[in-house]
């Protein structure tokens, strides 16, 4: 313990005096070089985030092309001959036959089924939508 008092006594004794001009300077060069440091380390992280967000992108990209190659083509049902008369929508999956069901009725709920499915209705190809009576 007494050695270390020694020490710390021998450390004061050879210390020098300091301006406060000299105080002033090392102390701006001491900021300028912390705020220098922060806006490097700024610079790495945003060219960082630059990449990797480009990478993100790329990737999206390259699997919406993927999906949109691999999707195949909508496809209109071959009707039957007894409705070549009418013509069928661009999009649509041919006719569907309604059995006592009216056309509002027979649309809601196709609209039903493919909110449910979670698909576009032009991707769905219902037959026929008959009425069940108890």
């Amino acid at each position: 313990m007494l050695d270390t008092l020694l020490i710390a006594a021998k450390t004061i004794d050879k210390g020098r005096e300091v301006s406060i001009g000299e105080a002033g300077v090392t102390a701006i060069f001491g900021y300028a070089v912390v705020f220098s440091g922060l806006v490097v380390l700024m610079a790495v992280l945003y060219i960082t985030g630059a990449y990797f967000k480009s990478k993100d992108e790329k990737a999206a990209a390259a699997k919406k092309t993927a999906e949109a190659a691999n999707k195949p083509a909508p496809t209109v049902a071959a009707a039957p001959v007894a409705d070549s008369a009418k013509p069928v929508a661009p999009g649509s999956a041919g006719h569907v036959k309604l059995h006592d069901v009216p056309d509002r009725e027979a649309a809601m709920l196709m609209a039903i089924v493919a909110d449910k499915m979670q698909k576009p209705i032009n991707e769905l190809h219902f037959i026929s939508i008959k009425e069940v009576k108890d």
